[in-house]
């Protein structure tokens, strides 16, 4: 049962990533938790406690102070207070079905409120990342499929691409980091991915220069020696461009032998086994994981 002690602070402290000095801390001053006591008068958090502790540190993990996450808390209460793990009444699955509905009927104002709640519930990148990208996705496979016409995959798109952009331009970004560029490989017109992990990357306080599709392989070459970044990010999400992509890499790395070049999309998981082996040390992945270690790697080669 959700009110029954089951966790002792020692555990508790160990599955959220909080010490239990910062744990005590917070009960005593905002009173956001019910520990029970246990025969010997020890602490036992339940799992409403655990839920509670898990949102919270996901909520300061994407910038916001305690005091804020808790304030945010008691505002939602009426949803996010119940904690239901199954069913959940705002899980990212239904503020995503929700949000679709919405855009497809051109409703842009109760859109708009929705995702400004979502901000209110789940950090940044997981908005970005589990709602406002997967449903970019989610929108462009109607689009192909045909179940929509191209006018409300346009206005859907250019709804969602505006939100994040608007985040991205918001972001700080760190003099001491590395610089980067992201752009679109040859041919390529889908966006997403890029600004996904675009913004994955200001959130970390690169410096970023966006500069998205449409870009010939000349000028791309021409931002590059004007800049003159650490890092060249690349996306393919066609299977068609992924030769012409990879030929690129080749290039750019033969003329700036500095540059480390990361590529990003599912398309190189299908590349045939010789193909994906020269590719591979430049394939990003698609987990936010994956983008960590991969940057984690290449800093390292750097220092």
């Amino acid at each position: 049962m959700a009110h029954e002690g089951k966790y002792n602070i020692k555990a508790i402290s160990n599955m959220v990533g909080i010490q239990p000095g910062t744990l005590r801390a917070w009960e005593r001053r905002y009173q956001i938790l019910n520990p029970v006591r246990n025969d010997s008068g020890h602490r036992l958090y339940t799992e409403e406690d655990l839920r509670k502790l898990k949102w919270l540190t996901e909520k300061v993990s994407g910038g916001f102070t305690i005091s804020q996450a808790v304030s945010l808390l008691e505002t939602e209460s009426s949803t996010v207070g119940t904690f239901e793990e199954e069913g959940e009444v705002d899980s990212p699955q239904k503020i995503r079905d929700e949000l679709l509905t919405m855009l497809l009927s051109f409703e842009e104002g109760k859109a708009q409120d929705l995702i400004n709640h979502a901000f209110s519930l789940y950090s940044v990148e997981k908005v970005v990342i589990d709602i406002l990208g997967s449903l970019l996705v989610t929108v462009g496979d109607m689009w192909e499929k045909g179940q929509i016409t191209s006018a409300h995959e346009h206005y859907t798109t250019q709804v969602l691409k505006t939100r994040i952009s608007m985040i991205f331009y918001s972001l700080p970004s760190n003099g001491l980091l590395p610089k980067a560029i992201a752009v679109c490989g040859p041919n390529e017109t889908h966006e997403v991915g890029l600004l996904v992990f675009t913004l994955f990357l200001r959130r970390k306080g690169f410096e970023v220069i966006y500069l998205g599709s449409s870009i010939e392989d000349k000028d791309v070459e021409l931002i590059v020696k004007e800049v003159d970044p650490t890092f060249l990010f690349m996306s393919c999400t066609m299977m068609e461009n992924a030769e012409k992509t990879l030929n690129l890499t080749n290039q750019m790395i033969k003329k700036f032998p500095h540059l480390k070049v990361g590529l990003g999309g599912y398309v190189f998981d299908g590349l045939d086994s010789k193909r994906k082996g020269q590719a591979q040390p430049f394939i990003l992945g698609n987990t936010k994981e994956e983008w960590n270690s991969w940057l984690t790697k290449k800093l390292a080669e750097i220092d």
